[in-house]
């Protein structure tokens, strides 16, 4: 059986992870979690992208070789997917021999094809971004993402015939053949396609220039452009070209912040139609989110870590913030004071009250309770198959919120007294309801699902939400 293959994009390792980062993953990990639960194999990528002159320049500055610097980054990245109870199945990095393996051979069979050629460069180029720029991404002249001033280069390198795929690409964006999520973000690509033309990529760097970088297969004077060499770890973690590389591949699903979705949607595509190889399935771009108004930024202070904030509150509360406060697909803005709110309001007062009132009386008043394991609500599955995160979550708090008004009206503590075969078949109902919202929270927060059942289970009671 294929695998359902999810990817994250693997993250540039020039600095710690943060909630940005930890966004998208969490996101990533809910669908995985989902998927396995409906006994559907998961093929679950993230990882970290390591080459590059920006990685060099910040080795350089931290006084260390490149090499130790990505191993020392990429390690906080995998303990920060530790910490928030991430459950990919393979953490990729393009330091990894074999992904320098699967660089070279992608790079040979597309310069044997024809498709890769030597010319002169002449532009700008953004070492924050480590992309080539033309003066139409630029806003006053500046990096529209990093408000610095890119660089002047003239250089011969090679380039990739990404022009060559404009017309198919538009083609297949628009007939959903590739599909791109949500439909603003493939109105944007289309328009992208229809209206400007598609230049050919520039793939590598003189290796005097940029030495931090995997060497072209063909021409060992250079290095491969940093964002061809991170596109390919798709490929890396499928075991290409072996033969039990489509028992996963194509991608179903690929998530990323809407600031990659261009090179995504073309020079992605272009490599893998020129490897003759299907496409992703579905390309999914989220927004950007703000903090507390601002958009993060080191000046600022304002970067906010979800390792500190999980040590804090637990993983599962971040996890349940990010996605229940914002639309995904949409920008939205992270602010503490709400955070803490939410943990309160919705997790100590509403869910945490809900579960110890009904299995306090049940305990008190010596009712077993059997959790159920196995049935979830419908609605929540649909939103989850179509990535309504939020939805999702709104709908079970619904149903939470509507739980806590029944047991208000039926007062069950009274029925205890008065009608004890009312009573028992009471918080036999509530239990069913609450194994419900126990299991359709298991992507979310599986941590506090299982935690839920057990309780239901055992009857040993503590508060999941202490008050803070």
């Amino acid at each position: 059986m294929k695998k359902f293959y999810l990817t994250t994009p693997i993250y540039y390792v020039n600095d710690k992870p943060h909630i940005g980062h930890a966004y998208t993953t969490i996101a990533a990990d809910v669908i995985a979690r989902y998927y396995r639960a409906k006994n559907k194999p998961v093929m679950f990528l993230t990882g970290t992208d390591e080459h590059g002159k920006k990685v060099a320049e910040a080795a350089e500055k931290n006084k260390t070789t490149p090499q130790q610097f990505v191993d020392d980054i990429s390690g906080h990245f995998k303990s920060a997917w530790q910490k928030l109870n991430i459950s990919n199945d393979y953490f990729i990095r393009t330091t990894d021999v074999n992904h320098v393996q699967v660089v070279n051979k992608v790079l040979r069979q597309l310069f044997k094809a024809g498709l890769i050629y030597k010319s002169n460069y002449e532009g700008l180029y953004c070492v924050s971004c480590e992309e080539f720029k033309t003066d139409k991404d630029l806003v006053d002249g500046l990096c529209a993402i990093h408000k610095t001033k890119p660089e002047k280069i003239k250089e011969e390198c090679y380039f990739l015939k990404v022009s060559k795929y404009q017309s198919q690409l538009q083609e297949l964006i628009t007939k959903g053949d590739l599909e791109i999520s949500p439909q603003t973000r493939k109105n944007e690509i289309i328009s992208f396609l229809k209206n400007e033309k598609l230049t050919d990529v520039a793939i590598s760097r003189q290796k005097e220039k940029v030495d931090w970088g995997i060497s072209l297969p063909f021409d060992k004077n250079y290095t491969t452009y940093v964002w061809v060499d991170a596109l390919l770890n798709y490929l890396t973690a499928t075991n290409w070209p072996d033969k039990d590389f489509d028992q996963v591949w194509p991608p179903d699903l690929q998530l990323m912040a809407k600031d990659i979705l261009r090179i995504h949607s073309t020079v992605w595509p272009a490599i893998i139609l020129g490897l003759g190889l299907k496409l992703p399935k579905k390309i999914f771009a989220h927004g950007f989110f703000t903090i507390n108004g601002h958009k993060m930024s080191k000046s600022l202070n304002n970067v906010v870590d979800p390792v500190k904030l999980a040590d804090e509150y637990g993983a599962d509360v971040v996890r349940y913030f990010l996605l229940r406060e914002f639309t995904f697909g949409h920008d939205g803005d992270f602010n503490l004071e709400r955070f803490a709110e939410r943990y309160n309001a919705d997790l100590a007062n509403d869910l945490g009250n809900l579960v110890q009132r009904i299995l306090s009386l049940a305990k008190n008043n010596q009712i077993q309770t059997i959790p159920d394991k196995t049935k979830t609500l419908t609605e929540v599955e649909k939103d989850l198959e179509n990535l309504k995160f939020k939805d999702a979550l709104d709908r079970i708090w619904e149903f939470v919120v509507t739980a806590n008004q029944e047991i208000e009206l039926a007062e069950p503590w009274k029925l205890a007294k008065t009608e004890p075969v009312k009573f028992a078949k009471f918080i036999g109902e509530m239990v069913v309801k609450i194994s419900l919202i126990a299991n359709s929270l298991a992507p979310f927060m599986p941590k506090t699902s299982a935690q839920i059942l057990k309780q239901i289970k055992t009857q040993e009671i503590e508060p999941i939400f202490p008050k803070k």
